[in-house]
């Protein structure tokens, strides 16, 4: 995993944890955060990782593609809040 993709993680991580618990996305950004900080901790700790399964490249892309996607359809649930006088 680079720097960047390491960067992204972090970034994506502190960004699902923020989800509301009401959110239809939360229970899905809980087990992509899950498994991004396991990628993230054992990278970070100089464990030797074998890139397959759950840590080769093409899952890793995919995981931070998944987190933005979850991101933006949880983003598209907020409403403005509403305005007294207007409905």
């Amino acid at each position: 995993m680079s720097l960047r993709q390491i960067e992204t993680a972090r970034l994506l991580i502190s960004r699902l944890e923020r989800l509301s618990a009401d959110s239809l996305y939360a229970h899905r950004a809980s087990g992509l955060r899950g498994s991004l900080l396991r990628y993230v901790d054992q990278t970070e700790s100089g464990q030797q990782i074998v890139a397959t399964g759950d840590f080769s490249q093409p899952h890793i892309d995919r995981m931070l593609t998944l987190g933005f996607q979850i991101l933006e359809k949880a983003a598209k649930e907020i409403r403005p809040p509403r305005r007294w006088g207007n409905p």
